[in-house]
């Protein structure tokens, strides 16, 4: 199975950035074959219509042929005011206009890092919407990482075993899925 993960989160101190790379890490354990992703390799101007016309962004064509590639996707976003990151929702409507278009049938799990407690879940449902509106199956389980500025040592590592052991669980369980949305293709 082919795994594009990435975040949209940019700064390079990104909690999101840790998480995916140990999400990505266990995926690859796990037999999965993973294309880690910078989301600056995506760089895309505020989609409008007009420049549509004129052909779409390279950043845009860049991220859109790396989730074609793909089985299934993992992303860690931000919550950006308990709401989707605007970056993605900015990318994901300018993929939305290619056709073929690219996240159809695709999977998905979604993770998030976030200082607060809720760990970003308000962000995931939020960006849940506009995956599922186009034809992503997202899996029914996400992962929230709380208080996340104290969840990682120096090496990036997670520190707290339980959240390492439901990380490992829920990508594992992710792969099943992925490859069951896949095999229906």
């Amino acid at each position: 199975m082919k795994i594009l993960a990435f975040t949209p989160a940019l700064r390079s101190g990104s909690t999101n950035k840790k998480l995916i790379v140990r999400a990505a890490e266990i995926a690859s354990q796990n037999g999965a074959q993973v294309d880690l992703a910078d989301f600056h390799d995506f760089d895309m101007p505020n989609y409008d219509g007009d420049l549509q016309e004129k052909g779409f962004p390279s950043g845009v064509l860049k991220f859109a042929n790396r989730i074609q590639s793909a089985d299934g996707l993992l992303i860690s976003t931000p919550e950006y005011n308990f709401s989707i990151a605007g970056n993605f929702k900015n990318a994901i409507d300018w993929v939305s206009r290619i056709n073929p278009q690219p996240l159809n049938g695709k999977s998905a799990l979604l993770l998030s890092a976030s200082i607060s407690s809720v760990g970003g879940i308000r962000g995931l449902w939020q960006t849940r919407i506009p995956l599922e509106g186009l034809g992503v199956y997202v899996n029914p389980h996400m992962y929230t990482l709380g208080r996340s500025h104290d969840a990682f040592d120096a090496q990036g590592q997670l520190v707290d075993e339980k959240n390492k052991i439901t990380l490992e669980k829920m990508v594992k369980d992710y792969l099943k899925f992925g490859k069951a949305v896949a095999e229906m293709r």
